[in-house]
């Protein structure tokens, strides 16, 4: 008796494990516009303790940006997504790979190729929110 009380009523799914709304590539965005500043202003300064200060933060950013990609590809990108877009899986790698540099790095370069990869997967994940 009490199993059929607290027994579900409704059986749903979703392409994503929380509403729709969640995910947003602009939080990797916003982290990795972040590593690339800080790098634009390690170049200009170079007090020793400002360097070390500077590095911390960056690499604190990138890794945040690798997150928010990383939870993109777990957690959003369904196996629909992957065959209509089958770069994805190799864009993903190539946007982590190139955070890893640009966490390594005082080049912003490395920090504006992480950008711009992050803009192809925005790209890709705004398509997929239209479907």
């Amino acid at each position: 008796m009490l199993s059929r009380l607290f027994a579900p009523k409704v059986k749903v799914s979703a392409h994503c494990d929380l509403p729709c709304g969640v995910y947003d590539p602009a939080q990797a965005r916003i982290e990795a516009e972040s590593v690339k500043a800080i790098q634009e202003k390690m170049a200009g300064n170079d007090d020793a303790h400002y360097q070390m200060r500077a590095t911390v933060i960056k690499e604190q950013r990138a890794e945040l940006a690798k997150h928010h990609v990383s939870v993109l590809w777990s957690d959003y990108f369904k196996p629909p997504h992957f065959e209509k877009y089958p770069e994805l899986h190799q864009l993903v790698n190539d946007t982590l790979k190139a955070l890893s540099a640009a966490k390594g790095s005082a080049d912003p370069a490395t920090g504006q190729k992480a950008l711009d990869y992050i803009a192809q997967i925005d790209k890709i994940f705004w398509e997929t929110k239209k479907a």
